[in-house]
């Protein structure tokens, strides 16, 4: 690969006591649009719509969610970057085609760094690596014995994640091959069924399959072990690997006001911060305790800084 990835966080600053501009005080005059390059049903899908009713409920306006699935999450993740820069189109992007899909593809129809204005962060996603029950397996290393004796397949977002089951295939001299879904639930479906019995995927879309044992997690990408299951290993204590997590943050096209953009961080803070609010208890059941909601007036973005081939 001829770059290194380097995040970084990008200020948006909350306003003082300065009256806000007319932009952000009429702000939203109608409904809003918010695209997630993700199919509809998983945990990325479940917690937009909850942030949704929240900010209708705050601001007056609809926030519609639109699900724009396919090509590596790029086809959702350019609808959002050639959108007006008017506040009135917003995007809920993941670390994959912000940060990797650039090195991934020889083109990507978006710039990750001058398209999007960040508006916030959102939590740091744990990912599960589980199997379908009939694998009859409970460590990485049990099903990589299995992968020796029969066919196998897989499926994931992540590409951290895709890179280190390939790492384990090509150290365990097997062959798993990789499916795509477009959506989470049908991951689950898939993973149910048996008829993609491995996934590396976000926890929230299989907590119901793993309370109820119908699914087994032989370990989860976080930096502490799941308070949700603390018997599931992390990845690093169940091989040594230590994986960056992937992340879910609120983006807007380039150009979209400032001052708006600072209006909807603060809303979505203030979401955030009910008790009872259904997408607060999402993400602190996704971000195992790690939700990037601590600091909610920073825009989480990635920048990218070319190196020497093979750096």
């Amino acid at each position: 690969m001829r770059a290194a990835i380097s995040a970084m966080l990008l200020a948006a600053t909350l306003m003082g006591g300065a009256p806000a501009p007319a932009a952000a005080q009429d702000y939203p005059a109608r409904t809003v649009r918010v695209i997630i390059p993700l199919g509809p049903g998983g945990g990325g899908d479940i917690f937009l719509r909850a942030l949704s009713d929240e900010l209708q409920k705050r601001l007056g306006q609809s926030f519609i969610v639109e699900n724009r699935p396919g090509g590596a999450l790029n086809i959702g993740t350019r609808a959002c970057a050639e959108a007006a820069p008017d506040g009135y189109t917003l995007c809920m992007l993941t670390s994959e085609p912000i940060v990797y899909n650039q090195f991934l593809f020889k083109s990507i129809p978006f710039d990750p760094e001058k398209d999007f204005a960040p508006i916030t962060n959102l939590f740091f996603n744990t990912l599960a690596f589980a199997v379908n029950n009939d694998l009859k397996v409970k460590t990485i290393p049990e099903l990589m014995a299995l992968a020796k004796m029969r066919k196998l397949s897989y499926s994931t977002f992540s590409f951290p994640l895709a890179h280190f089951m390939e790492k384990l295939k090509k150290e365990n001299g097997v062959d798993i091959v990789r499916v795509p879904y477009r959506s989470g639930n049908e991951v689950v479906t898939a993973l149910l069924s048996g008829a993609t019995p491995i996934t590396l995927l976000g926890l929230a879309n299989m907590i119901p399959q793993l309370q109820g044992g119908n699914v087994t997690a032989l370990a989860v990408n976080a930096v502490a072990r799941s308070p949700l299951f603390p018997a599931v290993p992390t990845i690093a204590e169940a091989t040594g690997e230590v994986l960056p997590q992937s992340w879910f943050g609120l983006f807007a096209p380039a150009g979209t006001p400032k001052p708006i953009i600072t209006k909807l961080a603060a809303e979505i803070a203030a979401s955030l911060a009910i008790p009872h609010s259904t997408g607060r208890t999402t993400s602190t059941a996704r971000s195992s305790g790690r939700s990037i909601r601590r600091r909610p007036s920073r825009a989480l973005f990635v920048r990218t800084a070319p190196l020497r081939r093979g750096s």
